[in-house]
């Protein structure tokens, strides 16, 4: 039997550490909620003292995510719920606000770092190797005071000593260390250095036994899988990874590049994994979607290209057999290939059944997220010819959590906000059907919109917005130099009364055909807000919080309109309690 690779998942922590990726509190607990239904053994939830937002980003992971067992149980899978891990530095303080947010878990550990190599003890930390030594002693116990399950990481592993990296490691598995974590923290080494490293240190550091050796490998050579692989190789029986490869500057290791190689090499590496590989599709589209972190269309594994064949020849090959060309099942990893076709006379039991072999069954979407989401289908299939694709339905998906997560936070009545702003409903629904969508109430919705636009005219747009709070319709009019998005959000700033930055505009259609689903996503922040400082964060916390939002539609220009919306009302719902700090206060390097 081999032993058990243990997936720990930094995507939530060290993931969200890509520039220019801030997830709200709301999206965090869902993205946790999926690593734990696709069998992650360790999710590192975060930083939590960066800010209060982060301590109760953390604390709430702990809570509502701690003691799922959703698709944990049974054979090839794990059988206990997820570790929930959080991030301190060798600072008391650090550990001790760790500890409060990760302690209502079952299982929790706290993850310990400290530089280890010269140039940084010597510019960054000032100290000597002797006082690192006493350091990691005396904070290494201090959680081990606080927590049974204790992670140290020595910064900078890869171009640390070896010697002295073995006598600080030895320290901290001397005060307490269950877990030894080894760090190439920029990405430096090559796979055979990397391999000989853990090797190395797996023979010459006392109590090296005792403990569970781990890999944590950065990608600015590209070489963050198969160093992460070398290392399992040489002993390695953790590997630290982000979902989609995200992470600081070129990324962290990739989730679903680790699970599949062990999954598709069971000879080649003295491990096995218990991750659901069908869950890996919609989890990378989950976070795809939440972060804003587009997946490049050749991504291993995960991009849309992966099982794509263009060659004829690679056809012909597939289609006699499918081994020729694919070393890996698409159905293995989430990617469809059944032949259940939807359309407009599709019925709930057929979307249902399409939505769990997608991999969203179970808890992924609630029950009124699922009634939205037919809702949103029964619109779509009336206004294709082709049947609804799996790409439509993914992006389906992504519109319905966009307009659930952290959009609510007035206190307008059912009544005022009832009117859905989508094509008239079809004969197939029941007549209550858009009143039984999500209970979340939006502050803003769009009720009516006129564009004018063309070659050689002024783009117009005149929009009409139901505002809930209020209770009432507010409509006005706006031109634009630079086409009709820039008119549609200039007009519906002047009816919010809010200043606002785009900071991001993609568009993306879902599947082939003019008449397919287009994806708008965007990226927004306030002008004018300045969130106050807080006591206990690493400077001031908060400092612009930015806003996502997602819409679909056969209409991009109508999609661009919502999804606009969606973010907006997220700006205006955003509480300040649950402010993340700023990226570069939450960001460490490990």
């Amino acid at each position: 039997m081999t032993d058990k690779l243990i997936i720990f998942d930094t995507t939530l922590r060290d993931g969200e550490q890509s520039p220019g990726v801030t997830l709200n509190t709301d999206e965090k607990v869902e993205i946790a909620r999926q690593l734990a239904r696709l069998g992650v053994d360790v999710i590192e939830a975060g930083f939590p003292v960066a800010s209060p937002g982060d301590f109760n980003a953390v604390q709430r992971i702990a809570r509502e995510v701690g003691s799922s067992m959703e698709g944990r149980t049974g054979e090839g899978r794990v059988n206990e719920p997820a570790i929930i891990c959080g991030l301190a530095r060798s600072v008391e303080k650090d550990i001790r606000t760790a500890f409060d947010a990760i302690k209502d878990a079952p299982r929790h550990r706290i993850h310990v770092f400290l530089a280890t190599s010269d140039i940084h003890l010597e510019f960054k930390l000032k100290i000597s190797r002797e006082q690192c030594k006493e350091r990691i002693r005396e904070m290494v116990g201090l959680a081990k005071s606080l927590c049974a399950d204790i992670e140290f990481s020595p910064e900078d592993a890869g171009r640390s000593d070896r010697e002295f990296l073995a006598e600080a490691l030895s320290v901290a598995v001397a005060a307490g260390a269950t877990t030894l974590n080894i760090p190439d923290t920029v990405g430096y080494n090559t796979p055979l250095e990397y391999g000989s490293l853990i090797k190395y240190l797996r023979e010459h550091t006392p109590g090296a036994d005792q403990v569970v050796w781990s890999t944590h490998c950065h990608n600015d050579l590209g070489l963050a899988t198969a160093n992460s692989l070398a290392g399992v190789s040489n002993g390695a029986r953790q590997v630290e990874v982000a979902v989609n490869g995200i992470g600081e500057r070129a990324g962290n290791t990739a989730l679903e590049e680790i699970v599949m190689n062990v999954h598709t090499h069971p000879h080649a590496y003295p491990v096995h994994h218990t991750i659901n590989t069908r869950l890996l599709f919609s989890t990378s589209r989950m976070v795809e979607d939440l972060s804003g972190m587009t997946v490049q269309a050749n991504k291993a594994i995960v991009g849309r290209n992966a099982f794509l064949h263009e060659s004829g020849i690679h056809q012909d090959g597939v289609l006699k057999n499918k081994q020729t060309y694919e070393i890996i099942r698409p159905e293995d990893v989430g990617v469809t290939t059944g032949n259940l076709a939807l359309g407009k006379h599709s019925g709930r039991h057929a979307i249902k059944t399409k939505l769990e072999e997608l991999g969203y069954g179970g808890s992924a979407l609630s029950d009124a997220q699922f009634q939205q989401a037919f809702v949103k289908f029964k619109d779509l299939a009336d206004s294709k010819k082709a049947g609804v694709t799996d790409g439509d339905m993914h992006a389906l998906v992504a519109d319905v959590r966009s307009s659930t997560l952290g959009g609510s936070g007035t206190s307008a009545t059912p009544e005022a906000s009832a009117a859905p702003v989508t094509s008239p409903t079809s004969t197939e629904l029941p007549e209550d059907a858009h009143d039984l969508v999500d209970p979340v109430t939006q502050r803003f919705a769009l009720r009516h919109m006129q564009v004018f636009t063309g070659v050689g005219i002024t783009p117009t747009a005149t929009v009409t917005l139901h505002d809930a709070q209020r209770g009432e319709d507010l409509t006005d009019a706006a031109l634009a130099k630079n086409g009709p998005i820039e008119a549609i959000y200039s007009v519906i700033q002047r009816i919010t009364g809010l200043d606002i930055d785009l900071l991001n505009f993609n568009v993306s259609a879902t599947s082939e055909g003019q008449d397919t689903l287009g994806k708008v996503a965007v990226r927004i922040a306030s002008r004018t807000s300045s969130p106050p400082d807080a006591e206990g964060s690493l400077t001031s916390y908060g400092a612009q919080p930015k806003f996502t939002g997602l819409a679909t539609n056969v209409d991009i220009i109508t999609a661009s309109a919502n999804a606009y919306i969606s973010a907006l009302n997220r700006m205006v719902s955003h509480d300040s309690a649950d402010t993340r700090a700023s990226h570069k206060d939450r960001s460490v390097n490990i």
